[in-house]
């Protein structure tokens, strides 16, 4: 198998659909030159439904804390309602999309982040599933919702989610996002973060709450791959395309 490639989608691409076909028709055309497996989170229609629902959500350090109470809601939205929209998208635009958990095939296995609810801290776990469908021409689309050892589902943050698969992969990794990459305080694109630099980032406050989290997953898998990972956006498609053929764009980040 040759090296994949997994690129995490999140953020307004997936509640707007002129934005979701944009995206889709780069990954398919993407998929010609690379094995790709998507992953994906859901936090604006969890959020959503949540408040639809009288339920009180927040954020502590850019993710989600989820109370047992919330985990049908979250699970509903994400393995549910946007995985089955995502992979019936995806196949519109000729790929041959599976939906699944991160929990399918013991993939990535999870540790409850007792600080946050019923959160997951994602591991690598079997890769044999997701290997077999790749090697058969498949497109994984894996929603971001785990499982602990003693079977509870728990709310994975999409980006650390990625971070985990691409390690179980030794993948390449795009996480995507609303913006062209990670940005200075003023506003300018970083092209390259070293990991000695990203604690001073988040310290001083240039890096914070979700990009925080894409950071800090990107220095995760950069860290188990030995390779530089990818922060950029996903409206440009000459950079993901660039990326994809492991040309500089958006944000690199390397150990």
């Amino acid at each position: 198998m040759s090296t994949p490639l997994v690129i995490k989608l999140g953020g307004k691409v997936l509640t707007d659909q002129h934005s979701l076909q944009h995206l889709l028709r780069i990954i398919s055309k993407l998929a010609v030159i690379r094995a790709l497996v998507l992953v994906h989170g859901g936090g604006d229609q969890v959020q959503q439904l949540l408040e639809q629902l009288g339920q009180q959500s927040i954020k502590s350090a850019g993710q989600r804390i989820t109370p047992t109470s919330h985990i049908p809601i979250v699970a509903g939205v994400l393995a549910g309602d946007v995985n089955s929209q995502l992979c019936a998208q995806a196949q519109l635009h000729g790929l041959n999309a599976v939906g699944l958990t991160l929990f399918a095939g013991h993939s990535v296995r999870c540790q409850v982040d007792t600080a946050r609810g019923a959160v997951g801290i994602p591991q690598p776990g079997d890769s044999k599933l997701l290997e077999q469908l790749i090697d058969q021409g498949f497109v994984p689309v894996i929603s971001s919702v785990g499982v602990s050892a003693s079977g509870e589902r728990l709310n994975v943050n999409a980006d650390l989610a990625a971070a985990s698969i691409a390690q179980l992969l030794h993948a390449d990794l795009i996480l995507l996002t609303d913006v062209p990459g990670i940005l200075d305080h003023h506003g300018q694109l970083l092209e390259h973060i070293h990991a000695d630099q990203a604690a001073a980032l988040i310290a001083d406050g240039t890096v914070r709450d979700g990009m925080q989290v894409k950071l800090e997953a990107a220095l995760k898998a950069a860290h188990a791959s030995r390779r530089s990972i990818a922060v950029a956006g996903w409206q440009d498609a000459n950079a993901l395309t660039r990326l994809a053929k492991g040309e500089a764009a958006g944000t690199r980040i390397s150990v």
